[in-house]
């Protein structure tokens, strides 16, 4: 249901009503496949696949990791942060003298968009963050290669 609008423009991606009852719901906005989330009460835009090996986040579960709404991508259970698109991993700093396993941030992963609401319409407006954001990688024709590739190599290495 995406209506275009001018490249930068935010773009229609549906209903609110219709968008909160299916929770989840996938787009292609400028020839970016986005992944839009309705979650407890709020509408998150990010990527839809996951930075580390393009794997499809749509069905990953939602988790609070450290306080913050992370997908947990159901291909290799990396955690992205769902309104900074941050990556977490736990670790033990060993320096500490009883060292406890806590959250770390590997920085920003996976590249966010910015949903809005207007009299009953939801929109996104594709990042303008400029440089590279992992999940660059894996978006338009030759991530759909690089997304094959790398399931091909995780089925021979898992056979």
């Amino acid at each position: 249901m995406e209506q275009k609008g001018p490249a930068g423009e935010p773009h229609l991606v549906g209903k609110k009503e219709e968008l909160m009852e299916a929770k989840r719901t996938f787009r292609t906005l400028e020839g970016r496949d986005v992944l839009i989330i309705y979650h407890q009460g709020g509408f998150y835009a990010l990527d839809s696949y996951c930075y580390h090996a393009g794997g499809m986040l749509h069905n990953g579960d939602i988790e609070d990791i450290d306080g913050k709404l992370c997908i947990v991508c159901p291909r290799h259970k990396y955690k992205i942060s769902l309104a900074k698109g941050e990556g977490f991993y736990k670790a033990t700093d060993p320096t500490q003298k009883s060292p406890r396993p806590r959250w770390f941030s590997k920085g920003v992963k996976q590249r966010v968009h910015t949903v809005t609401e207007s009299d009953g319409d939801v929109y996104v407006k594709l990042s303008g963050e400029p440089g590279w954001i992992d999940s660059d990688y894996f978006q338009g024709e030759k991530g759909k290669v690089e997304r094959a590739r790398a399931e091909a190599l995780e089925k021979r290495t898992s056979s």
